[in-house]
């Protein structure tokens, strides 16, 4: 990662309120174009940390820069550069959809070149419903309005915080869509939190896990489960009997299977390392870790 690449750059971030660290040394960098998930049971830190970088929160030490400034004094220029998506617009119902996307994208002249209104709908799966009042829109489509708002600008940095709470499965499944777009363009770098384990997999290239306000893992998805869950493995049988072998290379050794026993190998199976139970296993650590 060189200098140039970097985006978010953290570096002994702590916070505390009263004599509680919320906090501890927080270390970590974000580079173009990444989408990083930050995972943690509640009380981690991870909101605590994105209102930081969003310039929503002071802290108390430690070195933050978000697009080469620091949030705590950046400046509306900065600001133009960076979306959040919001949980909902709900006090803007009687407002239509272009109407709505229009005056936002206002409030970027002077900074940067906002989407056209009819363009952004378009791109967020919307263009049908340009003319509705926001109130009739589906939870799906409502989400998307959201996220829609958070890009007006052309962010380079985007933060969703929590954004899939409370959607049905189709939702979820358009919003990941959405954000996959989002993310394959490679201008935009994302910073999720979720509690939805599948999502941050999905999504994300690199995860951090937050317990007790300190960073206990950092990595892809498959980097922590080879380091923390342990090996994948692959079963069968054989004869009638069962047979299982830990692996790091589980299509080498189905090869090798088929290749010695052919017609022979049955109930074939292959368990990868989960983001799950490296998650739980980290925290599960961390339970011990001092406050």
């Amino acid at each position: 990662m060189t200098a140039d690449d970097v985006v978010v750059d953290v570096a002994g971030l702590r916070m505390r309120y009263g004599t509680t660290d919320a906090l501890h040394d927080v270390t970590f960098q974000a580079r173009r174009g990444e989408v990083l998930a930050l995972l943690g049971p509640n009380g981690a830190g991870k909101t605590t940390t994105i209102e930081i970088l969003e310039g929503f929160r002071a802290r108390s030490a430690g070195r933050v820069e978000v697009l080469g400034a620091d949030p705590a004094r950046a400046g509306e220029d900065w600001r133009a550069r960076v979306g959040v998506v919001l949980q909902s617009w709900r006090d803007h119902g009687k407002w239509r959809v272009r109407e709505l996307l229009a005056q936002v994208a206002a409030y970027y002249t002077g900074y940067t070149t906002p989407w056209d209104p009819d363009e952004l709908a378009a791109a967020v799966g919307l263009a049908g419903q340009s003319d509705q009042k926001i109130r009739t829109l589906s939870g799906g489509q409502r989400r998307r309005l959201d996220v829609a708002l958070g890009i007006v600008g052309r962010p380079e940095v985007l933060f969703l915080d929590e954004p899939t709470v409370g959607f049905d499965p189709a939702a979820r499944h358009d919003f990941h869509d959405l954000v996959r777009g989002l993310a394959a363009e490679g201008r935009t770098t994302i910073l999720l939190t979720t509690h939805d384990l599948d999502e941050a997999e999905r999504l994300a290239g690199r995860i951090l896990v937050l317990d007790h306000g300190r960073i206990i893992g950092d990595g892809t998805a498959e980097e922590l489960a080879r380091r923390i869950a342990g090996r994948d493995e692959v079963r069968w049988s054989l004869r009638g009997e069962r047979f299982s072998a830990p692996t790091d290379e589980p299509a080498r050794l189905v090869h090798q299977l088929y290749r010695d026993h052919g017609g022979d190998l049955h109930d074939l199976e292959v368990r990868r390392a989960s983001l799950e139970a490296t998650y739980l296993s980290l925290v599960g650590r961390a339970e011990g870790a001092p406050r």
